[in-house]
């Protein structure tokens, strides 16, 4: 069942994490990775300014970064490519790539909301997974191309999913406090964030709004619909946090639900989608309930579940004006970014598609 796999932007901080997540995985085996102009030719280990808080694994540090080249990328006979691309490069990269029949797990957002993409959040919409067959046809490729959603996005509608499956869900107001890490490794200058809070993030709100319709939506005959009977809004800031991004969530429900119904709810969901698949990066409880009125917190919730699961509190509601309220965190560069990437691939793996 191993895979061999490529991680292309490997010095990032997304990349770090696929590369820390993949050398231990017992499916894939890294056979190649690849970067920026700056690191080509150049041994891993002398060029990566490693950030994580394990250890680089020892055996990459001497792997040589090569050329972000389709061509080159396909002569080591890679069967997935991981990409930490920024979107302006990923756009075309990714797609000579799926062209030559490899399967491409994308964390940049071109391409995201296109009705043939499959735009995965495993436990929420595994099925959407046979878009890529689709995606095949209509392309006239062998490889393929899935995206993961906005790292706000996966959490936020990670802990939406057991609401929309049980009560039915109208309408979602959320407002986001987003770590730095979120903006990259060099994303964000100190002198900015320090002491502060930065009240807006350039195409995030946008992001969420229209990823999570998608990725709430059905599959059809032309690939996704978008989910039109939910309405999503959202403010989105960044907060002088590592990581982890916090949501507050304001949930119109189609059909009322006590609180302990909806703790219940949350608390139960297993996601019945990947449940039986035996994913080595599923998390046993996606969601995490506390019951302390002042958690969840970044710093002491973020890795729940390896950093895969996300964590909700405070769930209440507000008879006013007759909407649920709760807060919900996910670490952000594994579950909203490398983690659920690495997960996707599983998925694919599982449903032979990879």
């Amino acid at each position: 069942m191993t895979r061999r796999v490529a991680v292309l932007g490997a010095t990032g901080l997304v990349g770090q994490r696929f590369v820390s997540l993949l050398a231990k995985h017992p499916w894939f085996e890294i056979a190649l990775l690849a970067g920026s102009e700056r690191g080509c030719g150049r041994k891993y280990g002398e060029v990566v300014k490693w950030v994580l808080e394990e250890p680089m694994p020892s055996a990459l540090g001497d792997m040589v970064i090569e050329k972000l080249e389709p061509e080159r990328i396909s002569k080591e006979q890679v069967d997935i490519v991981f990409s930490a691309l920024p979107p302006e490069v990923a756009v075309d990269v990714e797609v000579e790539l799926a062209k030559k029949g490899i399967v491409v797990v994308s964390n940049a957002s071109p391409m995201r909301m296109e009705p043939d993409t499959p735009l995965l959040n495993p436990e929420v919409n595994a099925d959407h997974v046979e878009v890529l067959e689709l995606q095949r046809r209509i392309r006239n490729w062998n490889g393929g191309i899935v995206k993961v959603p906005n790292c706000t996005t996966s959490i936020l509608t990670l802990s939406l999913k057991p609401l929309v499956d049980e009560f039915g869900v109208r309408r979602v107001i959320v407002s986001s406090m987003q770590a730095i890490s979120g903006a990259g490794l060099t994303g964000l200058p100190a002198v900015i964030i320090a002491d502060n809070l930065v009240p807006f993030i350039e195409g995030e709100e946008e992001k969420v709004q229209s990823e999570s319709i998608k990725i709430l939506g059905e599959v059809s005959e032309k690939g996704v619909a978008l989910n039109k009977e939910i309405k999503v809004s959202a403010s989105c800031h960044r907060v002088n946090v590592l990581e982890g991004h916090t949501l507050s969530v304001f949930v119109e429900l189609r059909r009322s639900a006590s609180v302990s119904e909806l703790v219940e709810a949350m608390k139960e969901f297993k996601s019945n989608k990947i449940k039986n698949l035996k994913l080595p990066t599923a998390p046993l409880n996606p969601i995490i309930v506390r019951n302390e009125s002042d958690r969840p917190q970044p710093r002491l919730d973020r890795f729940e579940g390896k950093g895969m699961s996300v964590v909700v509190g405070r769930i209440r509601r507000d008879e006013e004006v007759g909407l649920v309220k709760y807060i919900v965190l996910g670490h952000n560069t594994i579950r909203g970014a490398a983690g659920n990437g690495v997960l996707i691939a599983e998925l694919l793996v599982a449903k032979g598609l990879a």
